[in-house]
């Protein structure tokens, strides 16, 4: 029966290796249509009122499922009781009988992991079942002394201490008072000096959700909520219920201080010693350790984080025949650690990565290329974005263009933001309905638009690209402390310097040139160099790289730099922005790194922004300002040809570049204002069909062909209007 389940999901998500034929393309079949969170917002749900919009969902608006999401303090019935089982089981039932499928929202409101407590009802269900397993927060207690005298204080009884240090104030040095402590009371005769004497202490947080960084506490509310529905309807998981979404998790709650009891046990068996030396580090600068400090502080919280619930729910979906999605809250902060802790890694157990586009000043589309990438790191295909929430009745250039520029970075399932049962109490507009006279008349149209992408992008076909970006959240985790200055709602610590969302913007938006961010953990662990360059050597999304971008960095590991150092003695091209390393992340190592950027780039090249050359072909550069002619400039190889190039003078499309059972596709996006008329350059000869994704047209093309440096390349002359796009697929 599993193995008869895990087939049809793989039918529902995944495309064959074959390419589609054009008469599916032109009417997609209903497995490729968008799915919208349906909204049970705020009044009662009826088996009426079922049965009455399912049906316009499907024949009206062109949906080919729905997530279910309970809203609103006044939904009936109450979430979880038998009746609403009942109810949810009905909407199961009539999703069966149309041919639609669900994915499971595991909350009731939102963020997940309190069972209604916010957005919704206001009981906490977690809580009220599992009062030890809800949020904890890291309290530092601190007193100030001077030498000579003798400290004697009892240790804090509010939590779970986690350490005692005293460090000088002046000097940095710090000593562990563990054993200082007698019959719960600190003794310690006080050194010349002025000193901070800090107890470190593990609290009860009032927030009523979940503790995110527990495996346990996650496995908790999996039994609250997920095995609460298989236990009722298991006939319809893998079937009908084909995945489970999660929604806006995060550690700005608690004072942007989440924390765990077993942290340190955690710690001593990765590391084999005791944390308590570099607490203080999580509040100040301790010295030159500093920076390795942090990391092994804040590298290790996001380890956990990433292995609690996402890892859980995704286990557990798999074992039920289901995939697991789900998206973080806030996003679309620069520097994660006090919000996602990482967000790339956030996403390494996960089945689906997503993020969340929604109204407000809130910049995702900055970050779609880090979810997307993090799929592609630990070698997943599928990417999910909640989007249009809360954007208002935005027009249908608005709806298409969002939709291209997240199709064009990775993004391959658009949920779209929302349907409501109750169409006239709707909190977050747009209302995505046949009811909405804005809509009604273009929305079907517009699921077959999103149908038609997903039918070419939605599936386990590799991603490909010339080149990587290394995610800097080394230098990120090594400069964050918690309380900073900006709050915990934006993330408390702005870096200096830090210049990768810029740079991604700058390759994908204006320059034409697609990448892939890499985490240091995957360059290290599953990247080699060898003759043709950085090889990512997953099994589904593997690439090989040419050229290593490496964004502004005070901070990065010995192991990755030696890497990259081989990279560039192998002929491979590296570009270094704004700030070159001078920190390690391994504690006493920093001059390691300064050898070995030494060997890198020797100083007297750095600040004339002057190529350190090899003669394997390898090439060195420093962009001080990484502007866009800088960036070109410097990316570009005269002996070697990117997979996609556009002419210069003319502004480029956003694209993706995939490949299927060695069949080339690329999509293309014109979010330029004007219309694009010009001829592209795609690396090989080799022919395409153009296939129009908003007509379902396919035409045939004949490319001219050139040679530029080493390579023949295809000369595929486009036009594409604002707003459009078109793919292209290669033919035998």
């Amino acid at each position: 029966m599993r193995t008869f389940r895990l087939s049809l999901l793989c039918l529902f998500f995944c495309v064959t290796a074959v390419a589609q034929e054009p008469s599916e393309f032109k009417t997609p079949p209903t497995k490729f249509r968008p799915d919208p969170l349906w909204f049970w917002n705020n009044t009662d749900i009826t088996k009426e009122g079922i049965d009455a919009q399912m049906p316009g969902f499907l024949e009206k608006c062109g949906y080919g499922g729905l997530a279910i999401l309970p809203f609103g303090p006044n939904l009936t019935p109450k979430y979880l009781t038998e009746e609403y089982f009942e109810r949810y089981k009905y909407a199961v039932e009539k999703a069966a009988e149309l041919g639609l499928t669900l994915s499971l929202y595991d909350e009731y409101g939102f963020p997940s992991g309190s069972g209604g407590a916010i957005n919704a009802d206001g009981v906490p269900r977690f809580r009220n079942r599992f009062p030890n397993l809800t949020m904890k927060r890291l309290d530092k207690i601190e007193e100030e002394t001077r030498g000579g005298a003798t400290y004697v204080s009892p240790v804090s009884k509010t939590g779970q201490l986690m350490a005692a240090v005293a460090m000088n104030a002046d000097t940095k040095e710090r000593i562990d008072l563990s054993g200082n402590i007698t019959e719960e009371t600190i003794v310690w005769k006080v050194p010349e000096g002025n000193w901070k004497i800090m107890q470190f202490v593990c609290v009860a947080d009032d927030d009523p959700n979940m503790d995110y960084l527990s495996e346990e506490a996650a496995k908790a509310y999996i039994s609250m909520t997920h095995e609460a529905y298989y236990k009722r309807m298991p006939e319809f998981f893998g079937t009908t219920i084909t995945s489970t979404f999660f929604d806006e998790p995060t550690l700005y709650r608690a004072q942007a201080r989440c924390w765990t009891p077993t942290f340190n046990e955690t710690y001593i068996k990765k590391y084999g010693s005791s944390p308590a030396l570099y607490y203080p580090a999580l509040w100040y600068d301790i010295g030159p350790e500093t920076q390795a400090a942090r990391n092994a502080l804040f590298g290790l919280r996001a380890e956990l984080y990433a292995a609690a619930y996402p890892k859980a729910v995704s286990e557990w979906s798999k074992a039920h025949g289901i995939v697991a999605t789900g998206h973080q809250d806030n996003e679309e902060i620069e520097n994660p650690v006090g919000t996602s802790a990482d967000l790339m890694k956030c996403f390494k157990y996960q089945d689906v990565p997503g993020i969340d586009k929604i109204g407000g000043d809130r910049p995702a589309e900055k970050f779609y290329k880090i979810v997307s990438s993090a799929a592609y790191n630990w070698d997943h295909s599928l990417v999910m974005s909640e989007t249009y929430g809360a954007m208002g009745n935005i027009p249908w250039d608005t709806l298409y263009n969002v939709a291209m520029d997240q199709y064009s970075k990775g993004i391959n399932m658009l949920i779209p933001h929302a349907v409501w049962f109750n169409d006239r109490d709707v909190t977050f507009e747009p209302e995505l309905s046949h009811r909405n006279r804005l809509y009604n008349q273009g929305l079907y149209e517009f699921n077959t638009f999103l149908a038609r992408l997903n039918m070419l992008l939605r599936n386990d076909d590799r991603f490909v690209t010339d080149v990587a970006m290394l995610y800097p959240i080394e230098t990120m985790q090594g400069e964050h402390y918690f309380d900073g200055p900006l709050g915990a709602y934006a993330g408390g610590v702005k870096i200096p310097d830090m210049d990768y969302v810029q740079i991604s913007q700058r390759l994908t938006n204006e320059l034409g040139r697609d990448f892939q961010f890499l985490h240091p953990e995957v360059l290290q662990d599953a990247c080699r160099v060898d003759k043709n360059g950085l090889t990512l050597a997953n099994t589904k999304q593997y690439n090989t790289f040419r050229t290593l971008i490496v964004p502004s960095s005070k901070t990065i590991s010995v192991a990755n730099l030696a890497k990259i150092l081989t990279f560039f003695e192998a002929g491979g091209q590296v570009i270094f922005t704004t700030q070159l390393p001078v920190k390690s992340t391994e504690p006493n190592a920093d001059a390691q790194v300064v050898a070995l950027m030494d060997k890198l780039l020797p100083e007297k090249l750095r600040s004339s922004g002057e190529p350190h050359t090899n003669p394997a072909g390898g090439r060195v550069v420093f962009l001080a300002k990484p502007g866009a002619d800088a960036l070109r400039n410097a990316l570009a190889r005269p002996s070697e040809t990117f997979d996609v190039e556009f002419p210069e003078g003319i502004v480029p499309m956003r694209y993706i570049h995939k490949e299927r059972a060695g069949k080339d596709i690329y999509y293309f996006a014109n979010l330029n204002g004007k219309a694009f008329d010009s001829a592209v350059a795609l690396r090989g000869k080799k022919r395409y069909e153009l296939w129009n994704p908003h007509t379902g047209e396919v035409t045939a093309l004949q490319p001219e062909y050139a040679k530029k440096g080493k390579d023949r390349v295809s000369l595929v002359r486009l036009r594409v209007e604002p707003s459009q796009s078109v793919f292209l697929v290669e033919t035998k």
